[in-house]
Order: C-alpha cells, then structure tokens, then sequence
C-alpha cells in the first residue's frame, strides 16, 4: 500500500491574512501614508485577501482626524487613497497584529517600551529595513517641512513598502 502524498500547501489565498500596523508619532502623516501605500501596493497585485494593514501613532493628539491633508494631496497625485483616522497604538496591538512597523527610533523605542509591560507577540521592527533602493534608518517627519517632503516620504514608502510586500510575498508562500 503507498503513502498518498501529503497535501499541497495551503495557497496564498486561503492561508490567515498577515495583518500589520504602521506606527509614527501622531498617526497622520507617515504611518497612514506607509498604510495607504501598502494597500495600494496589495491592490494592484490582487493580495487584498492576502494582508490586512493599519496605522497608529504613539501620541494622542491628533485621534480621529484624518491624515494631514497635505499627505492627502501627495498621495492623491499618485494615485493612492489615505483612508484612516488617526488612533493610538495600544498594547492589545502588539498581540492583535503580526508585524508593527516603525517610522524613526523614537517610535520602535516607544513601541518596545509598550510591549515591555506584558505579553507581545507582534514583530516590532524598523520599516526602514526593507528598503530596497534608499539606504535609510529612519523616515523622516514632513509635518513642519515643505510640500517637497510629503513626496520624500512617499518615495521612501514605496521602496520600503515595496520590500516588505516582497518579503511577506515570500513567507507566506513557504508556509
């Protein structure tokens, strides 16, 4: 009698969506674009079902407004859509998301210190790390610049994003 072969494995469509949370200071300029920019990313590539994304920040100022409209208008002209409001990360995302990724060391820092006060399961890392063409260890904050540094943060997003989408493309096929 032979062994049947053992299943394939799971597609990339059927396996539990990668969830991941972006997280910047005042979660209205670099971590929902990073969100906007993943999601774009995943939509053209019909991975919709694949990832689910959010953002978050590590203050509380800005909760309930949408991204700064001048990230708006950036992102607009290329085609990709800011559709959060503002929020800050709370311990329970460290275990409801499996990646949280951060813009500078002043947010991985806040956001280790977080998951220091009790069970974390979330992968906290720097979203710097995946860049691909820009070597970089932190995104910068445009808020009291020029509009030039909204498409700055853009082009570092989509590199970063572009690489992160890549590597989690990758894992989940292995699974």
């Amino acid at each position: 009698m032979t062994t049947p072969p053992e299943p394939p494995a799971a597609p990339l469509a059927m396996a539990q969506p990668t969830s991941l949370l972006f997280v910047c200071l005042g979660n209205i300029c670099r971590s929902p674009a990073a969100e906007g920019v993943f999601l774009h990313l995943i939509g053209l590539q019909g991975l919709e079902h694949a990832f689910r994304a959010d953002s978050a920040g590590t203050g509380d100022w800005h909760v309930g407004r949408p991204a700064d409209e001048r990230m708006r208008s950036a992102a607009a002209r290329r085609g990709i859509d800011l559709p959060s409001r503002a929020r800050q990360i709370t311990h329970s995302d460290l275990s409801r998301f499996d990646h949280v990724l951060t813009m500078d060391r002043q947010n991985l820092k806040a956001v280790r210190g977080l998951a220091g006060k009790g069970e974390a399961t979330a992968q906290i890392s720097p979203l710097t790390g995946y860049c691909r063409r820009y070597d970089i260890e932190e995104v910068p904050d445009p808020y009291y610049g020029g509009e030039e540094g909204f498409d700055r943060v853009l082009d570092l997003l989509e590199d970063a994003c572009g690489g992160l989408l890549e590597t989690l493309t990758a894992e989940r096929t292995q699974r």
